[in-house]
């Protein structure tokens, strides 16, 4: 373990002093290791500073503790959570998700975090794979649920009669009733697949001592320490806003947070708030930007992850916005692994930036021998905060690319998207990446489709900008210049829109 950085992060959060130390190790005399300790410690350092902000409530750290507390006693006593049980969290990014992420971590309970807008099939097919004890739910959300054969507890978000997150953490337990609610805290399990393919698990053990390096580079490249709000537009579930949350939590921090994502609101929120940091997918970030890029201008870090940013938007982004845009990269089975500053972004506009100290990252070919500088391959990934929970444990993740003399590294998009035409390896992501340069371009697709002579082509999907005209010939013209010629497109279709899931990952799934 490197002292140096764990004296440095500890020092930040406020925990070298013996007072300090003192709240820290109360906390966990009384809950155990989990995140509940984490917040009691932030209660006690932070008290009445605001610590959670969202439509219904403004909560300081004191009180986001004390109703955590109440909901955590309440899941214990009413539905038996405990170490050995599951809870999954169906919800929207509120306040009442955020007290039950404490809430159920102090039970010892398992706390999975699934994708509340997975269809009826997708939802239906993680039941039948977790025997879950208790699901907690947004109410909109319960005609899904009731479309499966799930039978046993359920927990609403919010509601003024049934039972509900809101009326059990405000339900006034006299403290000296409550169950012993100290435990280790359960798994977190992050369910990856977005909202079309089959969800499968990433199970996490919390531990400050395996997050120390991510959380380490965190602090120091995003400069996290000098600001005061966050703004999480990202979905929480997700585990990229989770993160975020439970990091400034533990500095003292406020946190704001809304239902779904609406360009027009999250700019008017951001101004209101004067949010310093926020969390998005580059789609989020585009849809502000054309909305009202003049409300953003309080904005000192905007970190990108989730989905690749488009080159044009980062140029975009630095123009209007200065300094201030962070690409980030990693997965749910091998968390953050790189980050790119906004010098590595000026420098290279499609980089996913460097490895944070810690992470083992090797590029490989198709016989998993690790390739040469310059030479495209599959990331795999080891490090000690992973799922797999080890520095000798490799994850294939997946993504391919390459690294370059500088030690950047570039995405070249999926595995299971790269096509060979004519004996030649074609990644579509290459080809998606030189149109969106073009400035009549505002989205585009790439796929593989059969071809009878070289075996597989490239089809393109192109969505012009507003008052945008041009021809298949002429487009296909401009990349002649700039595509080798086994990259060339058999076919380019022009489309209004392009689908995305709501995660704002393209879903290509929907093109043919």
């Amino acid at each position: 373990m490197n002292i140096g950085k764990l004296i440095y992060v500890l020092h930040k959060i406020k925990l070298l002093s013996p007072q300090a130390l003192y709240k820290l190790f109360s906390s966990i005399i009384n809950y155990g290791v989990n995140v509940m300790a984490l917040l009691q410690f932030s209660a006690k350092t932070y008290g009445e500073r605001i610590a959670l902000a969202d439509e219904r409530e403004t909560l300081t750290f004191k009180e986001l503790c004390e109703q955590s507390e109440e909901l955590s006693y309440s899941l214990r006593d009413r539905y038996k959570l405990a170490s050995g049980t599951k809870a999954g969290l169906m919800c929207a990014n509120h306040a009442s998700l955020v007290k039950a992420v404490y809430a159920v971590s102090s039970t010892g309970a398992d706390l999975y975090l699934l994708n509340a807008e997975m269809s009826e099939s997708q939802l239906k097919a993680v039941l039948e794979d977790n025997d879950f004890d208790l699901i907690i739910i947004d109410e909109e959300l319960l005609p899904k649920l009731a479309s499966t054969a799930y039978q046993r507890a359920i927990l609403l978000s919010y509601h003024d009669t049934m039972p509900s997150i809101n009326r059990l953490s405000a339900s006034g337990i006299d403290s000296k009733k409550r169950v012993s609610g100290r435990s280790s805290s359960g798994r977190l399990v992050l369910m990856t697949g977005g909202t079309t393919g089959k969800s499968k698990k990433a199970a996490h053990k919390p531990s400050l001592f395996r997050y120390l390096n991510p959380f380490h580079d965190f602090l120091a490249r995003l400069k996290i320490l000098d600001y005061n709000t966050a703004y999480i537009a990202t979905p929480i579930f997700h585990g990229y806003g989770l993160a975020v949350m439970l990091l400034f939590c533990a500095l003292g921090k406020k946190v704001v947070l809304r239902r779904g994502f609406h360009a027009e609101k999250a700019c008017e929120l951001i101004a209101e708030h004067q949010v310093q940091v926020v969390t998005v997918v580059p789609l989020m970030l585009q849809k502000m930007l054309n909305e009202d890029a003049n409300a953003l201008k309080s904005l000192r870090c905007i970190a990108s992850g989730g989905a690749e940013l488009n080159p044009r938007l980062v140029k975009e982004t630095l123009s209007r916005l200065g300094n201030v845009l962070y690409n980030l990269y990693g997965t749910s089975e091998a968390g953050l692994n790189m980050i790119a500053t906004p010098q590595d972004l000026n420098c290279f506009p499609n980089t996913i930036g460097k490895t944070i100290k810690g992470t083992r990252l090797i590029v490989v070919d198709e016989h998993k021998k690790e390739v040469g500088v310059g030479q495209v391959g599959q990331f795999c990934v080891a490090n000690s905060w992973s799922m797999r929970g080890h520095i000798s444990a490799w994850i294939e993740t997946g993504d391919l690319g390459y690294q370059d003399e500088s030690g950047c590294f570039f995405l070249c998009g999926r595995t299971d998207s790269m096509i060979v035409s004519g004996g030649e390896n074609v990644y579509p992501f290459e080809v998606e990446q030189v149109l969106r340069t073009h400035p009549r371009v505002e989205d585009t697709a790439v796929i593989g489709v059969p071809d009878e002579l070289f075996g597989q082509r490239l089809k393109v999907f192109v969505q012009l900008r507003a008052n945008g005209d041009m021809t298949e010939e002429e487009l296909k013209q401009w990349l002649r210049g700039r595509l080798a010629r086994h990259q060339m497109p058999r076919e380019i279709v022009f489309v209004k829109h392009l689908p995305y899931t709501p995660l704002g990952k393209l879903d290509k799934k929907q093109l043919g």
